[in-house]
């Protein structure tokens, strides 16, 4: 059914859910994954300093990052015996849900597979939700994993 997943992955406990779950429906539709990983211009912003050179070492360690974040998440999809591909975007003229919209649009993905807070309330509405965004952007459906909960147990 789904033969392509995007899956957006940042290195953090939420994304690896969310990629789990996409690792299983692959699994089920004989599917390929595409991971993307965005160097998002908030991390960039944090590191400005008022030194050029500063920022442009963060901009490089942003992107090894992003590049380790890919390789690790590339190597637990291998293992499972899927096919996987990976693409790292740091451009800084769009959104992190605009890129994962465009991304999929482009390559022809089928579904997009997202790890999700959950946040509500007050919370949400400061920190905002770029799953959110992805959902309302995406050209094709979206699966959005909630965190785990702490103490629950995988299923």
């Amino acid at each position: 059914m789904y033969q392509k997943i995007l899956v957006p992955v940042d290195g953090s406990p939420t994304s690896d859910h969310g990629l789990d779950e996409a690792i299983r429906l692959a699994k089920l539709c004989h599917g390929r994954l595409r991971l993307l990983h965005v160097v998002d211009e908030l991390s960039l912003a944090v590191s400005l300093t008022g030194e050029l050179s500063a920022t442009l070492d963060w901009l490089g360690m942003l992107r090894e990052g992003g590049a380790r974040i890919l390789a690790r998440s590339a190597e637990r999809v291998r293992a499972e015996g899927l096919e996987v591909e990976v693409v790292l975007v740091d451009t800084f003229q769009q959104r992190i849900p605009d890129v994962v919209a465009s991304d999929a649009a482009q390559w022809g993905a089928e579904l997009i597979v997202i790890g999700t807070h959950g946040r509500r309330g007050a919370e949400r509405l400061f920190l905002g939700s770029d799953a959110e965004q992805v959902l309302r952007r995406a050209p094709v459906p979206v699966l959005m994993v909630p965190a785990r909960q702490e103490g629950a147990t995988a299923a």
